[in-house]
């Protein structure tokens, strides 16, 4: 017999380094990584187009369009030439009482439509997610289906139902004696809310639906098990595992707010109380179709944009300290 010898490494002992990689090695390991990066640059590329024809062109025009203005010299009668202007829009936006009072006009907006809207889907999924509503395929396609009119439809539907002499619902509460006008004073913003609320309820419902079906059924059977009732499992179990997707349709919710135009462009035909200026979008449509400032018109945009990226910034950076005080504790 043979005997098998084994070299073993006194302790202490150094190993070798392994040799270097070859240069086949090196090259093989570069082509992957190229590889990577291509496919990586391939399905980018959508999104960076996308990027760049919707938002950054836009923007940019924009922002140099706010810089310059059309003027004509000699009292009037010469030719019309674009001169730089600077900030002068920047200045006209910022001093005009209705360019202000249509910020203030959407920051109420917001303040009623933004609870209503988040905490209202939220409450609907949270019914829908606890087995208590039948055919609930049959009632979130009831509540979807209002999104999917268009919002120019569904605001002449409103407009119908808020007109006096021929809306069904005033006739309705007269017959008992209740006077009510929808497009008064105190009365248009929360008619317009109502509007946007109809249509966009059932929209992020779905959104919250579908984040709650992630939950674990383990947390909720665990938290059942521990005698928490149905309101307490949906409050202190469910609502904070969906915070994100809470937060998500926050902030879209608010830039969308931000943007108001639709609704009351329509209901400015039979309302006194809305007229061209209600909102900042209305504002700019007002500048740039009807007096053909653009320069005007750009400036306010570039500042609508600035207000919508900080809000949104400040409604994120809110929620992250929230999240970490939260896991500190």
């Amino acid at each position: 017999m043979t005997a098998t010898t084994q070299q073993r490494v006194p302790a202490g002992t150094v190993r070798a380094a392994d040799p270097a990689p070859s240069a086949a090695g090196l090259r093989a390991r570069r082509a992957a990584r190229r590889r990577q990066l291509t496919a990586c640059g391939v399905l980018m590329t959508p999104f960076f187009a996308l990027l760049l024809t919707i938002f950054l062109i836009p923007v940019g025009t924009a922002v140099y369009l706010s810089f310059y203005s059309d003027d004509q010299p000699g009292l009037g009668f010469g030719p019309e030439r674009t001169v730089f202007v600077g900030l002068r829009s920047y200045a006209a936006v910022l001093t005009d009482p209705t360019f202000l009072g249509g910020l203030g006009t959407v920051a109420l907006y917001c303040l009623i439509y933004i609870p209503l809207m988040v905490a209202g889907a939220l409450a609907l999924a949270l019914l829908l997610d606890s087995g208590v509503v039948r055919l609930r395929a049959f009632a979130q396609l009831g509540l979807f289906l209002p999104h999917a009119v268009p919002g120019i439809i569904a605001a002449l539907i409103w407009l119908y139902l808020y007109t006096p002499g021929i809306s069904p619902v005033i006739d309705l509460f007269a017959r008992a004696d209740i006077t009510i006008d929808f497009l008064g004073v105190h009365t248009v913003i929360p008619s317009i809310v109502n509007i946007a609320v109809w249509s966009n309820l059932g929209y992020n419902m779905v959104v919250f639906y579908a984040a709650l079906q992630a939950v674990p059924r383990e947390v909720i059977e665990a938290s059942v098990v521990d005698g928490a009732g149905p309101v307490r499992t949906a409050l202190q179990v469910k609502t904070p595992l969906v915070r994100a997707s809470v937060v998500m349709v926050a902030i879209f919710t608010l830039i969308w707010a931000l943007q108001l135009f639709t609704e009351p462009m329509l209901l400015s035909q039979s309302s006194p109380m809305i007229n061209s200026r209600f909102s900042p979008s209305m504002y700019i449509y007002d500048a740039a179709f009807t007096r053909n400032n653009y320069s005007l018109a750009a400036a306010a945009s570039v500042v609508l944009l600035v207000c919508t990226i900080a809000l949104s910034y400040g409604v994120t950076r809110f929620t992250s300290r929230a999240d970490v005080a939260e896991e500190a504790r």
